[in-house]
């Protein structure tokens, strides 16, 4: 079998898309992930065997000396302290310069470790030349990056070699136009690394067409669909129990990321106004301590609550315990604006009515599968009354959910599972780097676009 190598930025115990796109290549290659270890979780394998055919390295997160830092700084910083101090005297007393050499390294030790846009920097850095010492090692066929922040490590590992290997970009986002990015910059650097890249793959048509105009090509697609399965045979989680809460209430789920523009504060907001039901976020993210602070001062405190994100496996046993569940994106950038995000396929693969924006991708599954309400979700009296409908009218959120059951079947990973062995069978007839500037446009279904 032929070599496949992919890169992620991330601990991939949580990705539930790129786990799919390796499981199913993994019945045509042999496919090794290189991923980032997580030090904080002794739970997450540095080496995982996933299947056979399916294997996942991790390279260290830290260097040595930051990973001793962070576990016990006042040890740390008395040993270091102590060996400084007789390697100073000890180069003093032979030549007061080695003393002013050893001063700067220790110098800029100290900032890599203290200051933490100079240690941000220099982690990434060592990470993105450990995954490059990995893939390069592995004398994959065929490289395959995840996102811009492993497009160089894909590009070196495949492209400087005497024999070139075939290199697919995988871009989970728009990386022009994302939240604390600098879209010039970004535009810049992205545009000179496609010059190296075979074939590319966005996740839907809307990105696909955002990516003909500024970059002037059409790249393949492949959506974010969950598995197709019956959510009844997946294990029971009783989540009224854990949340302490009555076995009738409504759970009103949102799940995924607690991060910024995903309408987050919204749902709080319109708590109070909500009828009925207990509002639940399962996840985490940056956003968490400010979502807590909002929920503890809201007049609707008590029916408000959190859980800790959970493993991708288990997270349809939570799913199917929701009354309904939010997608409330905001228009921050064009990348939540573009986007057809996982989660809305996951509620309907659990049979779970959505109330969501009304962003194209979005509305044109949950309006035209009538699975859910589209609003407008920057506006909370809009989500409140959407959810108000849903939790008082209990045969329009049956009828609903029995939709989701018609629409699992058109929407799922079956589907585009196809479209990515066939981008791969595509890449490796190919004869030399290079993307079409008219290439062949494909329909979800697979069909030429005309």
């Amino acid at each position: 079998m032929k070599k496949v190598t992919m890169f992620v930025w991330n601990h991939f115990t949580n990705d539930a898309r790129v786990n799919r796109e390796c499981t199913a290549l993994s019945e045509h290659y042999d496919v090794n992930l290189i991923a980032i270890d997580d030090p904080k979780d002794d739970s997450v394998k540095r080496y995982e065997e996933i299947n056979p055919h399916f294997h996942v390295t991790r390279v260290r997160r830290y260097p040595l000396v930051i990973t001793c830092y962070q576990k016990d700084k006042n040890k740390f910083l008395i040993t270091v302290g102590t060996v400084t101090t007789v390697i100073g005297a000890a180069f003093l007393y032979i030549n007061w310069s080695l003393l002013v050499y050893f001063a700067s390294v220790m110098l800029m030790a100290a900032m890599m470790i203290k200051i933490r846009k100079f240690r941000k920097s220099f982690v990434n850095g060592a990470v993105i030349l450990r995954m490059i010492r990995e893939g390069y090692g592995q004398h994959a066929d065929i490289y395959h990056s995840n996102d811009l922040n492993t497009l160089p490590q894909g590009i070196i590992c495949s492209k400087l070699r005497l024999k070139p290997k075939k290199l697919i970009y995988d871009s989970h986002e728009v990386q022009s136009s994302r939240t604390g990015y600098n879209p010039q910059r970004i535009k810049r650097i992205e545009r000179f690394l496609l010059n190296f890249v075979d074939e590319m793959m966005v996740e839907n048509h809307t990105r696909a067409a955002h990516n003909e105009e500024i970059y002037g090509f059409y790249p393949r697609t492949l959506y974010n669909y969950s598995e197709l399965y019956d959510i009844n045979e997946r294990p029971e989680v009783n989540l009224h129990e854990k949340l302490g809460l009555k076995p009738g209430e409504k759970i009103l789920l949102y799940q995924g990321g607690l991060q910024q523009g995903r309408g987050l504060e919204r749902l709080i907001e319109a708590m109070p106004v909500i009828q009925e039901g207990t509002l639940v976020f399962l996840g985490a993210g940056k956003l968490e301590k400010t979502l807590k602070e909002m929920a503890a001062a809201s007049p609707a405190r008590d029916r408000i609550k959190f859980i800790p994100k959970v493993h991708f496996k288990e997270l349809p046993s939570y799913t199917r315990e929701a009354y309904l569940g939010f997608q409330v994106l905001q228009n921050i950038c064009y990348n939540h604006y573009s986007a057809s995000s996982n989660k809305l396929f996951e509620y309907i693969m659990a049979d779970v009515p959505v109330v969501s924006c009304s962003f194209p991708e979005v509305e044109k599954v949950v309006t035209g599968e009538r699975i859910g309400i589209a609003v407008d979700s920057h506006q909370t009296s809009e989500i409140a009354a959407a959810v108000n409908r849903l939790v008082s009218n209990p045969s329009l959120r049956a009828e609903m959910a029995e939709n989701c059951k018609k629409a699992k079947l058109k929407y799922n990973w079956d589907v585009e599972r196809a479209k990515l062995i066939e981008t791969y069978k595509t890449v490796e007839n190919k004869k030399a780097c290079h993307i079409s500037k008219d290439p062949t446009r494909f329909t979800k279904d697979g069909e030429a676009l005309v």
